[in-house]
């Protein structure tokens, strides 16, 4: 009687000791808000991304001269918006950045400004030409999208993506810029000129001996 209490009492030892490990090791996944600002290891971050696309955009539409042409557009226009497109947002830094993030932060910014319309770039644009040209032959006479008759764009909104990093033992900082402009489709006229940044300094705990 007393060797089987001893072995259950082993069994039981062994299997809290178990679960304990297992409680131990376990993930732990916590959700956070999509506008929370997150930044663990100072690298870029979609909080950098949401901050500069908003400040370029309301720089640019801050702009006298941007918002002259805009006037003017919606005078030739019935009231209309002019339509802006986002072209390439090339990253010259050392870093992996992903520049589709920045372009579609400002694309959404475009359609929130009430002031320019958003029209589809890239690979969009690509695949609602492909769909069109689809409708000619498998789509009936009646629905089938029209050819060439596509909104164009007044302006194109492109840029580039730079970061420096200076460092001296456990402190450092990171700069990341964009350098964004606003060109005139027609006429390839630079309109605006703009550049948003933001430097963050890192400190990294020192090692225990």
């Amino acid at each position: 009687m007393m060797e089987n209490t001893m072995k259950k009492t082993f069994v039981c030892i062994l299997t809290a000791i178990a679960v304990f490990s297992l409680s131990a090791c376990a993930t732990k996944v916590t959700r956070v808000g999509a506008s929370q600002q997150r930044d663990l290891s100072g690298r870029w971050s979609m909080t950098d991304v949401r901050e500069m696309a908003g400040s370029l955009l309301n720089d640019c539409l801050a702009s006298s001269r941007v918002d002259r042409l805009v006037q003017d557009w919606r005078r030739g226009h019935r009231g209309q918006n002019p339509k802006c497109i986002v072209g390439v947002f090339r990253n010259t830094s050392s870093e992996h950045i992903d520049t589709n993030i920045l372009s579609d932060a400002l694309e959404t910014a475009i359609m929130n400004s009430d002031r320019l319309d958003f029209v589809a770039s890239g690979d969009m644009r690509e695949q609602l030409r492909n769909e069109r040209q689809e409708q000619q032959t498998n789509a009936s006479e009646a629905t089938a999208a029209r050819l060439a008759n596509e909104t164009g764009a007044a302006f194109m909104l492109s840029g580039t993506v730079q970061s420096m990093l200076d460092s001296e033992g456990s402190r450092s900082f990171r700069n990341y810029i964009v350098n964004a402009q606003l060109a005139n489709v027609e006429t390839s006229e630079v309109v605006w000129r703009g550049r948003a940044e933001v430097t963050k300094e890192i400190i990294r705990s020192k090692s225990r001996a």
